[in-house]
């Protein structure tokens, strides 16, 4: 057994708490039908031994009749309750488990180096999770069966007839041994097809997000033959494993219908006198006893077969899950909203700041320094592609840096990510908007915004000079990423959110970014406006907007150098 393997049957067995009382009934009640059996197979043989050996009526033996029905029912209910509890329980156990890996991921930083694409975070979180189902409804209940059940009627037949009872015993092991060596096999190609499948929803996500830049490149029939192609593979991997879980069923059956003739053919030669291993003569209503019991013994690990791939798919669903999105959280990760909160303006302090790529290939910035005092408006120039969004990122803690951070001679690590986020704001290049109205859009910013705030903010992101041209305003529905806006639109519905906060330090990437020159002026008017008192970093490669604050710094060669801007355009925030 692999360390993968171990470490997901650990995490099986702590999910498992999650299934609560629902679980253990469902365990338990297939255990309680299994002693019921034993009852109703003795009233059965003895109602037709009694019938035909001793003559008895049909009068005298109906109560014992209505006593087999009686079980026959009640078992039937419990078998019935136990797989609705199973159900229960799996469905608590795959929604907690969802619970926790989202809010883990929702806690995460979005830049995080090992985040993983939206495709296969999808398939963890929905897909592999959902391959837990018949572990936790099937597969335990039918592992306590196959545990206890054929040692209970072991230990019931052997007393009464010691050759069945060594037949149930040299045979039924074999059944779980060769499960196991075909089940190697079997956890091997499951692990293989799980991959496979993160693999095709992570590429199918992806090329459904570009498929506009596909199309643009007459890429979109190469793009569909790969997705064809991927899942014909997976295909093929599928039915490799259902192949070898039928032939693990294929192995029981063969050793159970083994046992259950040997033990035929034993009490057959018995009642013709051909053997004679036994020390009293054998009754009719033993034989028929130990008849209905010889499939019983086997059953328990006949269903254990049957849902044994389902132990296969969970484990390779959790290393999945966990190659995918990292160690399983124990609790859901508690996400509440952030209020913004009043305070000064944040000082700027760095010092031997090094970032690189996330593929950490390339140096973006070298050993760099900078300082901002509170209150102080600051341009960060260079090219696209020259690290401007990552230094803000990493200002904002989103990004991983080698160096120090300090904010109000803080290090970034020591501020608490609830206070960071409240006393900040980060305008990245591309926001994010949702498929929601412009209004409810701005509104994110603060929860307890009014609609007077909002339009307020509006109006000073110069929105409502488009908004009024819309069907219903500032209430027009947008798709999601601002479908609907122009992009210079949306970048505008995303910088009104900084209206509503009251940070002390602001970040803004390229917030003039798509707009005229006329427009670009009285937008960095009204951010200048508000951003009075408070510190404010904007990254730009626009000359005009770095000239309006008065500092800059100019990213070049992985440096940060300062930058001298014309005399009379100075001032001071």
């Amino acid at each position: 057994m692999t360390p993968q393997d171990k470490a997901a049957g650990k995490a099986l067995s702590r999910l498992q708490r999650h299934g609560r009382a629902a679980l253990w009934l469902a365990i338990a009640l297939p255990l309680v039908s299994g002693g019921l059996l034993v009852w109703q197979a003795s009233s059965l043989a003895n109602v037709i031994g009694r019938a035909i050996e001793g003559g008895e009526t049909i009068d005298a033996l109906l109560p014992s009749v209505a006593l087999i029905l009686a079980l026959l029912v009640f078992r039937a209910g419990l078998s019935a309750l136990g797989d609705w509890l199973g159900t229960l329980a799996a469905e608590n156990i795959k929604r907690d488990l969802r619970d926790s890996l989202f809010s883990s991921l929702l806690a995460r930083s979005p830049r995080r180096q090992d985040q993983p694409a939206s495709g296969a975070a999808v398939t963890a979180i929905v897909d592999q999770v959902e391959a837990l189902d018949g572990f936790f409804a099937r597969y335990l209940p039918a592992s306590a069966q196959a545990a206890l059940l054929p040692l209970v009627f072991g230990a019931i037949i052997f007393p009464l007839d010691w050759v069945a009872g060594l037949l149930f015993l040299v045979s039924a092991p074999l059944i779980p041994l060769f499960m196991a060596l075909v089940g190697w096999g079997a956890q091997a190609a499951t692990d293989r097809q799980a991959q496979a499948l993160t693999r095709l929803s992570g590429r199918f996500a992806d090329r459904l997000r570009g498929l506009l830049t596909l199309k643009l490149f007459g890429r979109e029939a190469a793009e569909v033959h790969g997705i064809v192609s991927a899942s014909e593979t997976l295909r093929r991997r599928t039915l490799k494993v259902l192949a070898i879980a039928f032939l693990s069923s294929a192995v029981l059956e063969f050793f159970a219908a083994l046992g259950v003739a040997g033990v035929a053919l034993y009490l057959g030669l018995t009642f013709i006198d051909f053997l004679h291993l036994r020390s009293s003569p054998l009754t009719l209503e033993l034989a028929l006893f130990l008849l209905l019991m010889a499939p019983e013994v086997y059953n328990p690990l006949r269903l254990l077969a049957a849902h044994y791939h389902d132990r296969a798919s969970a484990k390779a669903a959790l290393v999945e899950i966990e190659r995918q999105l990292g160690e399983l959280p124990a609790e859901p990760t508690p996400l509440a909203d952030i209020a913004p909160q009043s305070g000064k303006a944040i000082a700027l302090d760095l010092s031997g700041l090094t970032l690189r790529t996330p593929d950490r290939q390339r140096v973006v910035l070298a050993d760099s320094a900078l300082k901002i005092a509170a209150g102080q408006h600051v341009a960060i120039l260079g090219p696209s592609g020259q690290g401007k969004s990552t230094l803000l990122e990493a200002i904002a803690g989103l990004r991983a840096a080698e160096g120090d951070i300090l904010l109000d001679g803080r290090t970034l690590e020591s501020w608490p990510e609830e206070e960071l986020r409240a006393r900040t704001f980060l305008l990245t290049q591309k926001p994010r908007l949702l498929h929601a109205s412009i209004a409810e859009n701005i509104a994110l910013a603060r929860r307890d915004a009014t609609r007077q705030d909002v339009e307020r903010a509006a109006e000073r992101a110069c929105i409502t000079q488009f908004a009024a041209a819309m069907p219903r305003g500032l209430d027009t529905l947008i798709g999601e990423d601002g479908i609907g806006l122009s992009g210079g639109q949306a970048q505008r519905v995303a910088l009104a959110r900084l209206f509503l906060r009251d940070a002390g330090l602001i970040l803004l990437d390229e917030p003039t970014a798509h707009l005229d020159a006329a427009l670009e002026a009285e937008i960095i008017s009204a951010i200048l406006d508000y951003a009075k008192g408070r510190t404010l970093v904007v990254a730009t490669h626009s000359h005009a907007v770095a000239t309006r604050l008065g500092k800059a710094w100019r990213i070049a060669g992985a440096s940060l150098l300062p930058v001298v801007l014309p005399t009379h355009q100075q001032g001071v925030a």
